[in-house]
């Protein structure tokens, strides 16, 4: 059975002339003992909510799990596997969450899944206390090689698992001592087991090759009380008297020839692709054993009011028309986190270490620990690389995620964003401080090229909203949003209400929308996002003044403005009007698209330490200044 699983890598990534044989050749007796004995699924019912997750953090061994997927019969034919890292495939080079059916989550970044795995392992933590242990009494298993260890993730994400207890997460590391560049003491010297120790987890070591060790180890993990890695002593390219233990076993194919000879070796007389009879009997013996404990489940979830929790945002665009309160976007979105929470039974919140300035934490929160799973709220510490990571598992197993930190901070969870975006999942990372508006931190704090890049992220949607109202509006889109990822970009300081009338209707759902309107012939407009678009009004108003007719358009989302039909874009984008002056205190990349022969009020290098009002004047981002730069466009 392993030797099928070794023999379908190396004919699949032969016939690619692409692809990385040689961990698949070296997990192949681990991967077949874990599905053999262990592991609980239904390929006819993939996604039945108490499975047992298998997660490869080391993606690039990704024809392992495409092997397995097709002898144990899930829909994946042995021409999908002829057809690896082909275009329009099943099989692509690393797995793709929501591309092969089986596949619990996206990988290929080095400990990308380790992280998504604990937040998975989490998720049904979290699930157990909210709607049985009998729906959800699962493990989750990932595979990890020496090159996801290295990467600072694994730490951040190893020591949350520990503090919080997952005792459902068993760790199988492929310690076969090899990287790209040759034998991992060239730039390793860590004690694995060691480190893994010291943060609290249980480890143990046994021969990656040897099925009964395998076994053992799998079984003690599983009784133990806490997370569990266990070091797998292989060797990568198992089988190749030539390549075996080599970097050259990594990722290039062994060739026709030496898989000859590893057929010669290992007693393999079938040629490439054809698995025998009495072999795929085996592994369908595999899948039958792998439903021993399969019923069929559904969750209810009944709590989960979204239409109420739509109202309850209406109720707070109504009160702030009334009330129109001067406050920063943070405070605002955290109350509209408080009315949204308590109505939504499967939404966790949480901070990396800034839970008093991202406003994410809810009235009456509950902090979910290892004595108690049941809440709402993670401290995820000063760690936003897992903690973005840990939200993306967290949703693959049924909780809707929020997150906070620092908008300039987003550099740090980045790779977890972009493979949010990339599965389409549902998180919201609100992230503060999001201009030279939060002052005296200075340069370092002040995010500059950040909305640009969220921008420039596919399948990502960002949000800056100007006021409580707006803010509410882009709630109210975000959470019917379920399959793509937001960015709520929010202020430090206070900002007036510009939304001074009530709209029943979402404004802010199109990305853009008129604000202000021109009360004769539109001679200019004003685009602006956020903390901006007050200054932006103020222009408006002083021209207004002067009997200069402009209208000002706020942009709480350019992204989905700029995806909205042509007639839309226009009707609040006149073409013929290019007299247009944009002001948004970041960088001025990407905006030319919008004012093409205008004027930008925007960001041409990094900030500065001093009281944001300071800021705003040093750099010629004020309501004047933007009155100023309409008055040289209308002039030429």
């Amino acid at each position: 059975m392993a030797n099928s699983l070794r023999f379908l890598a190396i004919d699949a990534v032969n016939k690619a002339n692409s692809g990385h044989p040689g961990m698949p050749m070296g997990m192949a007796d681990i991967a077949t003992v874990l599905f053999s004995e262990f592991m609980n699924f239904n390929p006819k019912d993939p996604l039945w909510p108490n499975r047992d997750r298998f997660i490869m953090s080391n993606g690039h061994g990704s024809m392992l799990q495409y092997g397995l997927l097709h002898l144990l019969g899930y829909d994946l034919s042995l021409d999908d596997i002829k057809n690896f890292r082909q275009s329009g495939s099943k099989t692509p080079g690393h797995p793709e969450y929501g591309h092969t059916v089986g596949i619990e989550t996206t990988t290929g970044p080095l400990g990308q899944g380790l992280a998504t795995a604990i937040g998975i392992a989490l998720s049904q933590k979290i699930m157990g206390t909210k709607f049985g242990k009998d729906k959800f009494n699962n493990t989750t298993y990932v595979t990890v090689g020496d090159g996801c260890l290295m990467e600072g993730i694994s730490h951040e994400s190893a020591e949350i698992a520990a503090r919080l207890n997952l005792d459902n997460l068993i760790v199988l590391f492929d310690s076969n001592g090899i990287s790209i560049d040759g034998k991992t003491d060239i730039t390793s010297i860590t004690n694995i087991t060691g480190r893994f120790a010291s943060y609290g987890w249980e480890t143990i070591k046994a021969d990656g090759h040897d099925h009964q060790e395998i076994s053992d180890a799998i079984a003690w993990a599983k009784l133990q009380n806490k997370p569990v890695l266990i070091e797998f002593k292989t060797h990568i390219g198992f089988g190749s008297t030539n390549l075996q233990d080599t970097a050259k076993a990594h990722g290039s194919p062994v060739g026709e020839e030496e898989a000859q000879a590893i057929r010669k070796h290992l007693n393999w007389e079938y040629p490439p692709f054809e698995i025998p009879k009495d072999i795929r009997k085996s592994w369908e013996m595999a899948a039958k054993h792998g439903k021993r404990n399969y019923t069929k489940t559904t969750i209810s979830n009944n709590i989960n009011l979204l239409e109420q929790v739509l109202e309850n945002l209406d109720e707070i665009k109504i009160a702030t028309a009334n009330e129109k309160p001067k406050l920063s976007t943070r405070q605002a979105s955290g109350n509209c986190i408080d009315v949204i929470m308590p109505l939504m039974e499967t939404m966790v919140s949480g901070s990396a270490d800034l839970t008093g300035s991202n406003n994410t934490q809810p009235k009456n929160y509950r902090a979910v620990t290892a004595d108690d799973y049941n809440g709402n709220y993670i401290h995820y510490g000063v760690r936003e690389h897992a903690m973005g990571a840990i939200m993306n598992g967290l949703t693959l197993g049924g909780i809707r995620a929020i997150s906070g930190t620092f908008l300039v901070f987003a550099d740090y969870l980045r790779p977890s964003l972009r493979l949010s975006a990339l599965m389409g999942l549902p998180v919201v990372h609100v992230l503060t401080h999001d201009s030279i508006g939060l002052g005296e931190d200075g340069p370092t704090h002040q995010p500059i090229e950040h909305l640009a890049m969220l921008r420039a992220t596919p399948n990502l949607t960002t949000w800056r909203p100007a006021d409580l109202v707006e803010t509410a509006e882009c709630w109210q889109t975000i959470l019917q949003q379920t399959n793509k990822p937001a960015a709520l970009a929010l202020s430090r300081q206070g900002l007036p209400t510009i939304r001074t009338k009530h709209s029943e209707e979402n404004l802010s759902a199109k990305g853009g929308y008129i604000l202000r309107r021109e009360q004769g012939e539109l001679q200019g407009i004003f685009l602006a996002t956020g903390s901006e678009v007050h200054l932006a009004v103020g222009a408006y108003d002083a021209l207004k003044k002067e009997n200069i007719h402009t209208r000002v358009v706020s942009l709480p989302s350019v992204e989905v403005f700029l995806s909205q039909d042509n007639n839309y874009r226009d009707s609040i984008l006149p073409p013929e009007q290019q007299n247009r002056v944009v002001v948004e205190a970041a960088s001025h990349f990407g905006w030319h698209a919008l004012a093409p022969q205008g004027k930008l009020l925007c960001l041409y290098g990094f900030g500065a330490s001093a009281p944001a009002t300071e800021l705003y004047e040093k750099f010629g981002i004020t309501a004047h200044d933007a009155r100023n730069a309409m008055i040289d466009l209308l002039a030429h």
